[in-house]
């Protein structure tokens, strides 16, 4: 690999090279991350500590703001960093790490996504053999396989990265590494590798998406047989869960769909699904759910 590399660090272009934009970010970015990891904590301590969260569904949902609280915190803290200094290199093995985690996190979260759209269709339409069904060997296997899944996608992207020759430019026109940038700055032909990560990422991603997707009509079809107090309680858990899939999938499906070049506006979109989406998902999960409401009380109480 070194001989096919004369450089040894990245230089990240972040989000703005103008100073007072820099001061904004800096506070923006601070507090979304403090908000964003004390949220998913108080998650994950709350369905912990609360014997009424033991169903499945707060099982996924607690692994769901582990993801996040790593996945938030493998780029967030880099970017308040870079928003106070002037340098903002990064070394070509950290670049690396960080491109794996972030890849590895993400792409489990897709797996787990739709592994609590699957734990809501079994509880909805089949309601009588949910118990049986949905036993904790095989909800500690599905997040299992999702960890799998999201190491075995990190892994091929990685793999992708390091056959890469890097002999010139060093300047990463993004914050984060991420495979587009990092392919606009090869000095060799990388349509081949683009299209393999539009195989990898993007047709995974839209695929997963079309599978929530279909796996919602179904549920939304089978509530008609619902009375009204049921149909409210699952369109609000689903619903909930349907916000989070669009707000992670949409942006990833935008970036990772499209040919491997970079646009204006991909730094933005990234800024929505690797930031932003992490405090997203415990505000819309105890906003819209009673029972995590609940127990987060009684929690204080105690």
């Amino acid at each position: 690999m070194d001989s096919s590399r004369n450089i040894t660090e990245f230089f990240m272009l972040g989000l703005s090279q103008n100073s007072e934009v820099q001061r904004v970010l800096f506070v923006f970015f601070l507090i979304v991350y403090v908000v964003s990891v004390g949220g998913n904590l108080l998650i994950m301590i709350t369905i912990i500590f609360s014997p009424t969260l033991g169903s499945p569904m707060y099982f996924f949902l607690s692994c769901l703001s582990f993801i996040d609280t790593c996945y938030s915190s493998c780029m967030t803290p880099k970017l308040i960093a870079d928003s106070l200094y002037e340098g903002r290199a990064i070394s070509f093995e950290g670049c690396l790490v960080q491109f794996f985690v972030a890849h590895l996190l993400g792409g489990t979260e897709i797996i787990l996504l739709t592994v609590m759209a699957y734990d809501r269709y079994v509880a909805i339409c089949k309601p009588l053999h949910y118990t049986t069904i949905m036993t904790r060997h095989l909800c500690a296997l599905l997040v299992g396989v999702a960890w799998l899944g999201g190491f075995l996608h990190s892994l091929v992207q990685l793999l992708l990265v390091l056959q890469l020759p890097f002999c010139g430019p060093n300047v990463i026109n993004h914050f984060v590494c991420d495979l587009y940038p990092l392919l606009e700055l090869a000095c060799t032909n990388t349509y081949v590798i683009g299209v393999l990560v539009v195989a990898n990422s993007g047709v995974i991603c839209l695929l997963n998406f079309l599978m929530l997707v279909a796996s919602y009509a179904v549920i939304l079809r089978s509530l008609r047989c619902h009375g009204a107090e049921a149909r409210r309680k699952a369109l609000s858990t689903c619903g909930a869960h349907f916000t989070v899939v669009a707000l992670f999938f949409v942006p990833c499906i935008f970036i990772y769909m499209q040919p491997s070049s970079t646009l204006s506006i991909d730094k933005i979109v990234a800024v929505f699904y690797c930031i932003l989406t992490p405090m997203f998902n415990p505000l819309i999960y105890t906003l819209r759910n009673a029972e995590v409401k609940n127990a987060m009380k009684n929690l204080w109480k105690k």
